[in-house]
């Protein structure tokens, strides 16, 4: 692997709403808290979203996100992440499938990057109640580069059932 780079602050959606969806997100947590040049700085309460786009005899998904301090770069902690999700058995048969885990790269830093693997900040992040809330609950005042404070898009996005849980 290459020499870390400086510590940015990095944070991840994290999805599941297959094979126990709680333990999933609690496994990808621990499984995050050990990425190589990586600390878990916080995490998110646990989140009961319904699903978004195809939701035809879907499960609703439990959703959080997760704050990281990580010296690796965007492509590699997108390829971190990935590996992750592999471990959990993710399987990526259609847009918006049921799935046993989804991590997002959200926002790495303050920067903006758009490559055929990676979007970052995350082309959706702004729309999704299921990330903007989870996301502010642990970082109030984060801007998403490019668009401002995330703060400003959550009305727009109240209408999305999100529930928090216990």
């Amino acid at each position: 692997m290459p020499h870390p780079s400086p510590e940015v602050e990095a944070f991840v959606g994290i999805g599941s709403n297959l094979a126990d969806p709680r333990r999933q997100i609690e496994r990808a947590m621990h499984a995050l808290s050990h990425l190589p040049h990586t600390r878990l700085i916080a995490q998110s309460s646990l989140y009961r979203t319904a699903p978004h786009g195809v939701t035809a005899l879907q499960p609703d998904y439990i959703n959080a996100v997760a704050m990281l301090a990580t010296g690796l770069s965007p492509e590699a902690l997108l390829h971190e992440l990935q590996a992750i999700e592999r471990a959990h058995r993710r399987r990526r048969s259609a847009p918006n499938a049921p799935r046993s885990l989804d991590l997002d790269l959200l926002l790495y830093g303050a920067h903006r990057r758009r490559s055929a693997r990676l979007h970052v900040p995350h082309p959706r992040l702004h729309r999704r109640a299921f990330v903007l809330k989870p996301l502010l609950e642990i970082a109030p005042d984060v801007a998403i580069p490019g668009l401002g404070r995330a703060r400003k898009f959550l009305p727009g996005a109240r209408s999305q059932r999100v529930f928090l849980l216990a």
